[in-house]
């Protein structure tokens, strides 16, 4: 009997997606390159899923051209660049991967607060340009510790929470800002604290971004709160460019209203700024959370199963609009 059809339209890893074969029919992109729009429309109308990317827009014209489609499972924890509201219009569910994210991710966090407050990009610079036999006096480049620093959490869900613990094992104090305060006895759980928002800016030496993207959440950096940091301080985003206003970052990183920024994200993702590209105090990575061959596999595994959990009904599925 012939298998019903899945519509992969991204290229990715071909591990993780082995038990989804079993089951039904996959339609990949050739290696290197993802199904164009017109490709999509194109091959959907008889498959019966659709798994997308964040940067595959899923807009009307591809969901209308979805004759069968019953689910838009997204490989990644936001989901953007779905009309989520017109697909449930339509009656068809979308899902994400929020579990297989949240360790790597996590991770760059990290990695761009360690490489900020250590100017091991800057370091890596002058190594290249000057040569092995470069000798810093002991003043150059001063970074700081994070041993006993304040980290402040703005949103924390799954990431965020991972995040503190591992700055935690750095001995760093967590803060955090949430929309929906933690219980109590969670907050003492995690060993972290609440602040306000503004108070969050004020208090912390490290800020990490961890918050989703949504109408609330554009532009909660801003010139304003930039100039309550203190001048000492870095800004971590891996969580949406829009969140910050890079125009008003570019002025606080320029002007020292703080000492330094790790971004895998920007406004325009296509084009970062020419300004935030030419300067030395800010570490940039282009949007790569999850870009580990571990995370790849992981989030297939986790794609798969909200396909297979959605049809055959024998495991749970991460639903986006239920």
């Amino acid at each position: 009997m012939q298998k019903e059809k899945i519509l992969i339209a991204f290229d990715t890893v071909i591990e993780g997606f082995e038990e989804l074969e079993k089951h039904f029919q996959l339609l990949r992109p050739p290696k290197g390159r993802d199904f164009s729009q017109e490709e999509i429309v194109e091959l959907l109308p008889d498959c019966l899923a659709l798994g997308s990317v964040f940067d595959i827009p899923v807009r009307k014209e591809i969901i209308d051209a979805g004759h069968s489609l019953k689910l838009i499972a997204n490989y990644a924890v936001g989901y953007n660049n779905i009309d989520v509201e017109y697909a449930q219009s339509k009656g068809i569910a979308v899902s994400n991967t929020p579990k297989s994210v949240v360790a790597p991710t996590a991770e760059l966090a990290l990695a761009l607060m360690l490489s900020a407050s250590r100017r091991v990009a800057e370091w890596d610079r002058t190594m290249r340009h000057k040569g092995r036999t470069f000798k810093p006096s002991r003043l150059d480049g001063l970074g700081i510790d994070l041993l006993g620093k304040t980290v402040g959490i703005v949103g924390l869900g799954n990431i965020g929470r991972a995040v503190a613990s591992r700055c935690q094992a750095f001995g760093m104090r967590v803060v955090y800002y949430s929309r929906h305060r933690l219980a109590a006895d969670l907050e003492r759980d995690l060993n972290v604290t609440y602040a306000s928002l503004d108070d969050l800016f004020r208090e912390s030496d490290v800020l990490s971004l961890n918050m989703p993207y949504n109408k609330d959440s554009h532009h909660l950096v801003n010139e304003k709160r930039l100039h309550m940091m203190k001048k000492t301080s870095l800004l971590i985003n891996t969580a949406r460019g829009a969140v910050v206003d890079e125009k008003a970052l570019i002025q606080a990183l320029e002007k020292g209203w703080i000492a330094g920024a790790g971004l895998d994200v920007f406004e325009d993702a296509d084009r970062p700024d020419e300004q935030l590209l030419s300067l030395e105090n800010v570490v940039m990575t282009p949007h790569v959370g999850t870009q580990t061959y571990d995370a790849r596999v992981a989030m297939a595994r986790e794609m798969s199963d909200n396909i297979l959990g959605f049809f055959l009904k024998d495991r749970p599925v991460s639903l986006v609009n239920v």
